[in-house]
């Protein structure tokens, strides 16, 4: 009875990472040994408030997940304490926390990764990492998108200021 009990919890949690899968936009592997509670709990606080959960996860269960999700190809990275950072919006964000937390603890290291349902290794995710935040993007994107009218109504200005120097003389 508690086998039954304990089987259905577990494929539970695996239904639980497959839909994680499949939503997040951005999904990274890490290797976090070596990390004492303290630097788990800032690195967590950290991927918290950027909208990004991270989980500890048992490798098989995880290696169900991906069999399910048709994510296989992730297998290979799930040796050893594996963590797991989800996130459902931003895709930059995991990549850049853990990426800077890496080269400030490094006990933790990042394996693989998958971008919206692309498995992704080491250099691709330190290539999201070193982009602009969610932030920083739309930021650049408004700059860009106000930079016409701003010469349209500079140059409708200097027109004005034309016509009025011109009727002054």
């Amino acid at each position: 009875m508690g086998n039954a009990k304990v089987r259905e919890q577990k494929q539970q949690l695996v239904s639980e990472v497959v839909s994680k899968l499949r939503e997040s936009s951005c999904t990274i592997v890490a290797d976090y040994r070596g990390l004492n509670v303290a630097q788990v709990t800032e690195l967590r606080k950290q991927l918290r408030e950027a909208g990004v959960e991270f989980q500890v996860l048992k490798n098989t269960l995880v290696r169900r997940a991906t069999a399910e999700a048709e994510l296989t190809e992730l297998d290979t990275a799930l040796t050893g304490p594996t963590a797991i950072a989800f996130s459902k919006e931003d895709v930059v964000a995991p990549a850049k926390i853990l990426s800077d937390f890496a080269k400030k603890n490094d006990k933790l290291s990042i394996k693989a990764g998958i971008v919206e349902g692309r498995i992704v290794d080491i250099s691709q995710i330190k290539e999201l990492a070193d982009l602009p935040s969610r932030e920083g993007l739309l930021s650049m994107l408004l700059s860009v998108l106000q930079a016409p009218v701003r010469n349209f109504a500079l140059a409708v200005k200097a027109v004005a200021e034309k016509q009025e120097s011109g009727a002054e003389a």
